[in-house]
C-alpha cells in the first residue's frame, strides 16, 4: 500500500474522529442547540461512535487515528502498521500527518454545522472546550498523569486483545472509549489523543470564531505529551507481558 493511500486514510477517518466527537460536545455544551446540557454520558457515547465511524473509514490504514496507537505500535516492535505498510520514519511520519490535519478538518466541518450556536454561545470557555480538553482542577503532574494512564489503557487493550484497532474491531474499540470516558474521562476529559486535542485546538485559533476568546496554549502540551508517554508504555508493556507469561508457563 502506498504512503499516499495511508495518508488519506488517516486523513479522511480522523476528520470523521473529529467531527462527529467534538460534534457531540458542540451539541452539549453550545447555547439554543436541540442537545444543549445533555450530559457527560451522551458525551461519552457520542465520542465512542465518532471513534466507531473513524474505524471504519480508515480501515485501509489499520485506523490509528492517533498518534499515541502508531506510537505504541512502533515502541511494541510491530512490522507492520497495518499489512503492507513497514514501520518505518517516513511511514511513522505519514501516519502522524495524517492524523492531525485530519483532526483540523473535521474540527472545522464541525465548527460549519454549528456556526450560528457558537455565535450564540456567551462564554468563551464552553466555545474553546468544544475543541479541545481542560482540566476540571488544574493540576499539571496530575492533569498528565490522569492522561497518560487513560491512554495506556487504550492502547495496551487494543494491542493485547487486537492487534491493530482495525483487527480488534470497530464496535470494540468504540464500547473502549465510552468506558475509559464514563471510568478515567472526569479529570481532564479524557483527550487520550494528540492529535484529537491539537488539530481541534488550531482549529480554534484560526477561525474567526465569535468572542472565542483563548485558545489555551499552556495546557496544551499536556494532552500532547501525556498520551504520547501513555500510548508508548503500553506498547512497551504489551510486548514484555507475551514473554512473561511464557516464562511464567514454562
Amino acid at each position: 500500500m502506498s504512503l499516499g493511500i495511508v495518508f488519506l486514510s488517516e486523513v479522511f477517518g480522523t476528520a470523521m474522529l473529529t467531527l462527529l466527537g467534538c460534534g457531540v460536545v458542540a451539541n452539549v455544551a453550545l447555547k439554543g442547540t436541540k442537545g444543549n446540557n445533555g450530559g457527560f454520558l451522551m458525551v461519552t457515547w457520542g465520542w465512542g461512535i465518532a471513534v466507531f465511524s473513524g474505524v471504519y473509514v480508515a480501515a485501509k490504514s489499520g485506523a490509528h487515528l492517533n498518534p499515541a496507537v502508531t506510537f505504541g505500535l512502533l515502541l511494541n516492535g510491530k512490522k507492520e502498521y497495518a499489512p503492507g505498510v513497514a514501520v518505518d520514519f517516513g511511514s511513522t511520519l505519514t501516519y502522524f500527518g495524517g492524523e492531525l490535519l485530519g483532526a483540523f478538518l473535521g474540527a472545522v466541518v464541525m465548527w460549519l454545522a454549528h456556526k450560528q450556536h457558537f455565535d450564540a454561545e456567551p462564554e468563551p470557555a464552553s466555545k474553546l472546550g468544544v475543541f479541545s480538553t481542560g482540566p476540571a482542577i488544574r493540576s499539571t503532574p496530575w492533569n498528565l498523569i490522569t492522561e497518560i494512564i487513560g491512554t495506556f489503557v487504550l492502547v495496551f487493550v487494543i494491542l493485547t486483545f487486537g492487534g491493530t484497532p482495525s483487527g480488534l474491531g470497530p464496535l470494540a474499540v468504540a464500547l473502549l472509549v465510552v468506558g475509559i470516558g464514563v471510568s478515567l474521562g472526569g479529570p481532564t476529559g479524557y483527550a487520550i489523543n494528540p492529535a484529537r486535542d491539537l488539530g481541534p485546538r488550531i482549529a480554534h485559533a484560526l477561525l474567526p470564531i465569535k468572542g472565542k476568546g483563548s485558545s489555551d496554549w499552556s495546557y496544551s502540551w499536556i494532552p500532547v505529551v501525556g498520551p504520547l508517554v501513555g500510548g508508548g508504555l503500553a506498547g512497551i508493556v504489551a510486548a514484555v507481558v507475551p514473554i512473561i507469561a511464557t516464562a511464567a508457563a514454562s
